[in-house]
């Protein structure tokens, strides 16, 4: 029995302007456990029900027509899910695979057929995935030949730990969820201060979402707002924005997925910068190896 509470589908049409062309760069699907088995050793018990298809129905009542579809960790490098999920979803929606040793170069192609545009790395511990040093190296180097990008999963001052291995990385990086920072602490916290380093390399990017988890708030989250402003305050070019639907091991009451993109509303007033974040910026990171 999955402990967490369940995602919700009441998404009201949200009460801020909602750029036309916008992006929900992650969201995780799952399905039928018998067709889309978990891996043992996951580290939780995915909705049965968050399909696709409720994916694509969150977006649409959420107004989003774009994005990114990201293999969840309970699936490990099982893609059958993340394939079959692209094949529905159709050409405005790309893929993120998990990728290592175990998985082939023929895997690759066929991916990359289907859509697949990144590769996703869970060094957070917790999640019971992660990727030696030197097995991230070779598949960094697989996966520039197809030249997706890279997104990199940890957690606090676990990011410290890996910033010389992030440094070797050419590719376009996608720092995920606001790199599960501590909001209390602010931007200048030691992990901060290392995203501002990579991000001032040019080829590393924010993703500025799971504010909310992390909030003092259970609702309303305005300490959430506060955090995400400054963040794209300090780099509007770099961040990109998810609802990382369908929100697994979530502790707060459920919020609306339009309760979240409200979030980012409320922390980009000014519309230009929310076009920023919603539209320009995924459309340059993602379109830039889609064709």
């Amino acid at each position: 029995m999955n402990v967490f509470e369940r995602f919700r589908s009441d998404n009201p049409k949200p009460r801020f302007e909602i750029p036309a062309g916008s992006w929900d760069c992650q969201v995780h699907v799952f399905g039928d456990p018998a067709r889309y088995p978990v891996r043992a050793n996951a580290a939780y018990t995915p909705f049965p029900d968050a399909t696709i298809e409720a994916a694509l129905a969150m977006n649409r009542a959420i107004g989003v027509s774009r994005g990114v579809v990201v293999q969840a960790t309970v699936h490990g490098t099982n893609h059958q899910i993340l394939i079959d999920a692209l094949e529905v979803a159709g050409p405005s929606y790309c893929g993120v695979a998990i990728v290592n040793d175990a998985v082939s170069d023929s895997d690759l192609a066929r991916m990359h057929a289907a859509g697949v545009r990144g590769a996703r790395f869970n060094f957070w511990k917790q999640l019971n995935i992660a990727p030696s040093a030197d097995e991230f190296r070779r598949s960094i180097q697989r996966i520039a030949k197809l030249g997706w990008l890279v997104k990199i999963h940890n957690a606090g001052e676990a990011w410290l730990e890996i910033e010389d291995l992030l440094r070797e990385v050419d590719l376009p990086v996608i720092i995920d969820h606001l790199g599960h920072a501590d909001l209390s602490k602010g931007v200048d916290q030691p992990a901060f201060q290392m995203f501002w380093r990579l991000i001032d390399r040019g080829n590393f990017w924010m993703m500025v979402s799971n504010s909310h988890r992390y909030s003092a708030q259970e609702q309303g989250w305005d300490d959430a707002v506060a955090f995400v402003r400054s963040v794209i305050d300090r780099a509007p070019e770099r961040a990109i924005w998810c609802t990382d639907w369908p929100h697994v091991q979530y502790l707060k009451p459920m919020p609306t997925d339009t309760e979240l993109i409200e979030l980012l509303c409320r922390a980009t007033p000014d519309l230009a910068t929310r076009r920023k974040v919603l539209c320009e910026n995924p459309l340059a990171l993602f379109e830039r190896s889609t064709h």
